[in-house]
């Protein structure tokens, strides 16, 4: 059972590093044991389920049974699609992408210049169902190319699928926190600039920076953190598809 994937939440390093750096916060070294963040995460009737499917015998296949090499690259080559496709839909998305015009070097904004977060939070939700859905329909794919393998694997299948039930809910919680951390970003970038551009305009010195600047910015960030959110929900994933690569 080695190769059980290893499931986390918003603690991974390269999200947790990019939210710290963006809302000033220093991450937060989690002093509680594995045992105790379980016991927070799993109700009574989850542990049970669990447990049962820890102490199932392993299912029976045939002697030496391992998943043929096509069939793992076939696999391998579906999530290297739906991981680059989910990926594309970040960096290309309307609300996002990097605009192709500048805008006018001005003092001030134009009223009614700037898009209200609103926007940008309906974004983010709406590319987190995205990855949900599509990150969800592989790991069922893997669990079934598993349980068809050698011995032991539909025991790792089983578990995950446990994991993805129980742990799911409180993983959705967890990252729907997201776009409300990011809009204080979004608001100290949008306020720094305005006290920057008046207190230019006030002294009769040409704009420090583009009226707007601060969106592009603010855009470039959410990428990033989205791309970061992708990595976290892969890894289930990456550890089925090495679970079948061994098996």
């Amino acid at each position: 059972m080695s190769q059980m994937p290893r499931r986390t939440g918003l603690s991974g390093p390269t999200l947790i590093r990019v939210l710290a750096r963006l809302t000033d916060a220093a991450a937060p070294e989690s002093k509680r044991s594995l045992s105790d963040q379980l016991s927070q995460w799993l109700g009574w009737t989850e542990a049970i389920a669990l447990s049962t499917a820890l102490k199932a015998p392993a299912a029976e296949t045939a002697a030496g049974a391992r998943a043929p090499s096509a069939q793992c690259d076939a696999e391998a080559a579906e999530c290297a699609r739906v991981r680059t496709a989910l990926a594309e839909a970040v960096r290309e998305d309307g609300a996002l992408a990097a605009r192709r015009r500048a805008p006018a070097r001005t003092a001030l904004p134009e009223p009614g210049g700037t898009v209200a977060y609103a926007v940008y939070r309906q974004r983010y939700l709406t590319l987190q169902q995205t990855m949900e859905t599509g990150i969800a329909g592989l790991r069922g794919r893997l669990r079934t190319a598993l349980a068809a393998g050698a011995p032991g694997m539909a025991k790792l299948a089983m578990v995950d699928a446990v994991m993805e039930r129980v742990m799911s809910a409180h993983e959705r919680s967890l990252l729907a926190a997201v776009p409300g951390m990011l809009e204080t970003h979004f608001t100290r970038l949008r306020q720094g600039e305005e006290v920057r551009l008046a207190a230019a305009l006030a002294e009769g010195r040409p704009a420090p920076v583009a009226a707007g600047a601060w969106q592009s910015a603010f855009r470039r960030d959410m990428q990033s953190v989205l791309l970061a959110e992708l990595e976290i929900r892969f890894q289930p994933i990456d550890g089925l598809l090495a679970a079948l690569r061994a098996s």
